[in-house]
């Protein structure tokens, strides 16, 4: 097995050489190599610790692990109670300062449960390893971390006003979002950046500046029972099948193929009688087949680039339900979940400014991810509150959300190089 100093060495070997960058900026990337092996054993320590969203206790123990770090750093930390919205709770940390507020954006919960067989960091190669939530994200919670202490080595963390939000449910959001985002939203408020540490598409040639918010959506349809042998005439019309039938392909016929919009139903129940458990998405339908279907539901999600994307889908949509088939009843109901994080002006700003700091300190072009590609994620709360918002710029590797899930531990120096660079930047006024 090879020691963490020889890793150390092998990693930064692969990495490109510094270029453009100031004598302040060489201390930061210095300081990042030299201390890459503490950060190798704080994300062993964290990937260690199961904190999938509804193991409350887990996602506390992480917390308490980063609030330490932070406390150390010099941060006012406080841990948010998540019983209110039934979740472990949020950590902040705040750094009072002069120069632009930053903030930036972490989470502490996985996908993966106590049950989950995937438990443990396991090295699978010189430069590669694998665990439970390595690149969602605690990858990028380690890469926050470590681009601060980098600041604070010059001294420039100083004088920084930063503040840090790491979320207990990024994977399933506790409700009302309106509480359990609150303190994420409340962060925002007057920021003039924000920086999600997501690890994106895992290609580190990559960011985000664009995501697609999400809405779920349930039918509910009624027909006129009868004997099936007097389906389609006047009396009796066509049935709670046949009108969701009607519906789901109008969508198609009217939305399917718009830029970013995407829309699918994930369950369909029809017959004499329906019995679905929203909050399990499973259910129950009994009927017979010389028997015209009485109750019908389908539910499913859209998602849209932007707000008015959203509201245009919205409307075709119930306009489609609206237009019954005889004797037949429907409606549609939303239930909005993430919003959408649509491009602006300033997020390519912000991008331009990363993809500069990433070449300077060797790690090559940036380009942005397509927002097709990009899931939805807690920086998009945030939309409309900070000037410009980055995300997707925390530890690389594939297999997320699987058993599979694998860093590519080379683009942990990397990330935390090219991040403390844009942190310096940002804080000498340069995308003013």
């Amino acid at each position: 097995m090879l020691t963490r100093a020889l890793l150390l060495l092998v990693m930064t070997s692969l990495l490109p050489q510094s270029g453009n960058l100031s004598q302040q900026e060489r201390a930061l990337t210095a300081f990042v190599d030299a201390n890459n092996e503490s950060a190798l054993a704080l994300l062993e320590r964290v990937v260690n610790i199961n904190s999938g969203t509804q193991n409350f206790d887990g996602v506390r123990d992480v917390g308490a692990v980063f609030r330490a770090e932070f406390d150390a750093l010099g941060f006012k930390t406080e841990w948010i109670d998540g019983t209110p919205f039934q979740r472990a709770g949020h950590l902040v940390a705040e750094h009072p300062g002069t120069g632009p507020r930053i903030l930036l954006i972490g989470h502490l919960d996985t996908v993966f449960e106590p049950d989950s067989p995937f438990q443990k960091f396991e090295r699978v190669s010189p430069t590669a390893a694998k665990g439970p939530g390595i690149t969602d994200m605690k990858g990028g919670d380690v890469i926050i971390v470590q681009s601060l202490k980098a600041l604070k080595s010059v001294g420039l963390l100083d004088t920084m006003n930063i503040v840090v939000v790491m979320t207990g449910d990024e994977e399933a959001a506790g409700r009302p979002l309106t509480m359990s985002r609150a303190a994420l939203v409340k962060a925002a408020q007057g920021a003039d950046v924000a920086i999600g540490f997501e690890d994106g598409d895992g290609n580190p040639a990559t960011a985000v500046i664009a995501r697609r918010g999400t809405s779920g959506w349930e039918l509910r349809v009624t027909g006129k029972p009868a004997h099936s042998s007097q389906i389609f005439n006047e009396e009796n019309g066509y049935g709670a099948v046949f009108e969701t039938a009607r519906i789901l392909n109008g969508f198609r016929e009217a939305l399917a193929g718009q830029p970013h919009l995407t829309f699918n139903p994930g369950v369909v129940l029809g017959g004499t009688s329906v019995d679905y458990d929203a909050a399990a998405s499973r259910g129950t339908g009994f009927g017979k087949s010389n028997v015209i279907a009485e109750h019908a539901v389908a539910t499913g999600d859209l998602r849209a680039l932007s707000l008015e994307q959203f509201a245009a889908a919205k409307r075709t949509m119930q306009e489609i339900v609206a237009a019954s088939l005889p004797q037949t009843s429907a409606t549609i109901t939303f239930d909005d979940g993430y919003p959408p994080l649509a491009p602006t002006p300033g997020n390519e700003r912000l991008l331009t400014m990363f993809h500069r700091a990433s070449v300077d300190v060797g790690a090559g072009d940036v380009v942005a991810v397509d927002p097709d590609k990009a899931g939805a994620a807690d920086v998009s709360f945030v939309a409309g509150h900070a000037g410009m918002i980055l995300d997707g710029v925390g530890l690389m590797g594939t297999g997320g959300h699987t058993v599979d899930e694998v860093a590519d531990l080379r683009t942990l120096p990397a990330q935390a190089k090219r991040m403390a660079v844009l942190l310096a930047r940002l804080q000498r006024g340069e995308a003013r």
